[in-house]
């Protein structure tokens, strides 16, 4: 996580990004994008069957028409096959756990899932990859992804998990990375990722390894209200050898398309039920996934609009207004991807520069600047920002792309 204040304040909020399953994540296994579940199709009932006509009367004539043969049957699907049942607690072996040190929570995360399948790399080795800049507030969970891809592995990045499917993986032996909310006396709530090494249904908990905390049990309502903050993103990292296995553990989640589909269809029935921030934050970034892009913006108005949650936030600064934690654009980028893509590059540039007051090596927020800019005709300072966006990560792709199309 990132260091609250009571060693490094509010520094340590950089492992994460998005507040909310953001902005992308919606490709499957290798693309690392979102597989959530795949929606149930609703079958309709059988309308009432017809009386049977009644018979003809026979025919006497020697030119009777043959009797039609009768139509072949439609192919049923199969059955879906009834998952083996779990057992009642697991643990999965063979995991390194290592404390971080100053804004490591990212690298460290993604060093311990490595070190199931045998790495040795710890955060000396794999921050300075991920973090080039020592401000960096923010790694996002495909950053973790794409450089657990670099080792050799493969990795599935999703949205919308569920407690079913990370005890199903975590029973088969993968632990599972998990993008939280963290929330501490004097720094106040941040993003922070931890792995989810085993489960208990006796003590209704998970087992985790945080990099801040060390080793935890995390009983499963309290989990999940803070792994909703992200839109309950996980990764699982795998050695390539093991790839059918996952699939299989995935299930239908496994089909990207549908996927997007089921994460829209729970986060819009989370946000009427709940109509909380997070709630509305979750449905804008499900409905980008779908390329809705209106819509997404009026779930994030509703989630800026919506009440403070005091829990998540509990040292919130008084210029702060709405409903998302002052921090949730260090993460969540949805917001700003939605109203670049709606033309409201007011509002980008106005919730840009507030991140930039915090937190001013925020490449993502030099880079969405950059997008408004441009959406509004000022080529010259959209190129600043990007080249900005560049000199604080060498490596990011989109800030490049968009500064060779100005």
């Amino acid at each position: 996580m990132r260091l609250p204040g009571l060693l490094l304040t509010a520094a340590l909020l950089a492992g994460t990004a998005v507040f909310g399953i953001d902005r992308f994540r919606s490709s499957g296994e290798e693309s690392g994008g979102t597989t959530p579940v795949a929606a149930t199709q609703q079958v309709p009932a059988l309308p009432p069957a017809a009386s049977p006509d009644p018979a003809p009367p026979p025919t006497t004539g020697p030119e009777e028409a043959p009797t039609p043969p009768a139509p072949d049957p439609q192919p049923q699907p199969p059955a879906a096959a009834t998952p083996a049942p779990l057992p009642a607690s697991a643990k999965v072996g063979n995991v390194r756990h290592e404390y971080q040190r100053l804004n490591n929570c990212g690298p460290v995360t993604v060093g311990m899932a490595l070190s199931r399948w045998g790495s040795t790399l710890d955060q000396y080795d794999i921050a300075p990859r991920l973090k080039p800049t020592a401000g960096d507030v923010n790694v996002s969970p495909d950053e973790l992804a794409g450089y657990a891809r670099s080792q050799g592995m493969k990795v599935h990045l999703g949205v919308n998990g569920d407690r079913a499917l990370l005890k199903r993986l975590l029973a088969a032996g993968f632990p599972v990375i998990v993008e939280t909310w963290f929330v501490t006396h004097d720094s106040g709530g941040m993003g922070h990722y931890r792995l989810l090494t085993g489960y208990d249904d006796a003590a209704q908990s998970f087992g985790a390894l945080d990099s801040y905390l060390g080793p935890l049990k995390m009983p499963y309502a309290r989990f999940d209200e803070l792994w909703r903050s992200f839109g309950r993103t996980f990764l699982v990292v795998h050695p390539p050898a093991r790839v059918s296995e996952v699939t299989e553990l995935l299930g239908a989640r496994a089909d990207a398309a549908a996927a997007k589909q089921d994460t829209l269809r729970a986060a819009l029935a989370e946000a009427e039920r709940r109509g909380d921030a997070v709630g509305w934050l979750n449905l804008g970034h499900a409905k980008l996934g779908v390329g809705d892009a209106r819509g997404a913006a009026r779930a994030f108005d509703q989630a800026f609009a919506a009440s403070p949650d005091p829990s998540l936030d509990p040292t919130r600064p008084a210029r702060v207004v709405g409903g998302l934690p002052w921090r949730a654009l260090w993460y969540s980028f949805g917001p700003l991807e939605a109203y670049t893509r709606t033309g409201r590059y007011a509002d980008v540039l106005r919730l840009t520069a507030g991140v930039l007051r915090d937190a001013p090596a925020h490449e993502e927020a030099h880079y969405w600047r950059g997008r408004a800019l441009s959406g509004l005709g000022r080529a010259a300072e959209a190129q600043a920002a990007y080249r900005e966006a560049l000199r604080l990560r060498p490596g990011y792709a989109a800030a490049r792309e968009a500064l060779v199309r100005l």
